[in-house]
């Protein structure tokens, strides 16, 4: 999702039904919403057919009968793994397979008779959740295993001071649909209500002050939309 789209999300998020940002609930998107389950399952191929491998991924590499070459790498923000013997080679944007049939080439090159390679995908960047709105630290983060929303607000450093963490958003595609249930971190803490799952591809975003200023620009580029329904 683009900046532009998150800061319209943020925009509308930040509409003033209950004016102010004291510490309560609000806005104009819904609470308890019952059908707000879980993600459309995402339209990619499997990772070993046709991922690309990003930065930051990590990768696990084996190299049959040679346990110190075997291991996970993880690729730097240049593209790069570094590689005993052959030192750094770029794997950014390649698939597995692709990655596989270099290190071979490398590794056959001077070192080895016929090596046999393999590569994989241990986790994955691009399975991200987006946190922005008045938190500490905006950003994406990695979804590699089970994240409830309080998590998921952590991994950003938990709310700002300036934070209302009773009108939290979380938007979500549902049915081919954009759509968005708010919620009460407040509540949540308390064990009043339950933390709900996030998954991979969802944007939160916690109301505060720090997004006011956004908020009558964004609108008047956008106009009115009804955001009580998918959008």
């Amino acid at each position: 999702m683009t900046s532009r789209s998150i800061q319209c999300l943020i925009a509308m998020l930040a509409l003033p039904a209950l004016g102010g940002c004291a510490e309560r609930r609000g806005g104009p998107i819904p609470y308890d919403v019952k059908t707000f389950g879980a993600p459309d399952a995402p339209m990619v191929v499997p990772l070993e057919q046709g991922y690309r491998i990003a930065p930051l991924d990590t990768l696990s590499v084996k190299v049959f009968k040679l346990p110190d070459l075997s291991g996970d790498y993880e690729v730097d923000l240049t593209g790069q793994i570094s590689v005993p013997l052959i030192g750094s080679v770029r794997a950014v944007d390649m698939t597995t397979a692709e990655l596989d049939d270099r290190l071979t080439a490398k590794l056959g090159e001077k070192y080895l008779q016929n090596p046999d390679v393999s590569v994989g995908v241990k986790s994955s960047t691009r399975r991200n959740v987006t946190v922005d709105g008045a938190v500490n630290k905006i950003g994406t983060f990695g979804v590699n295993g089970p994240m409830t929303l309080l998590q998921a607000v952590a991994q950003a450093g938990g709310p700002t001071a300036d934070a209302n963490p009773r009108r939290v958003a979380v938007f979500r595609q549902i049915s081919g649909q954009r759509q968005a249930a708010a919620f009460d971190l407040t509540s949540i803490r308390r064990g009043e209500a339950p933390d709900p799952a996030v998954y991979p591809g969802d944007i939160i975003i916690v109301d505060g002050s720090a997004i006011k200023a956004l908020q009558k620009r964004v609108l008047d580029s956008i106009g009115m939309l009804s955001i009580f329904r998918p959008f």
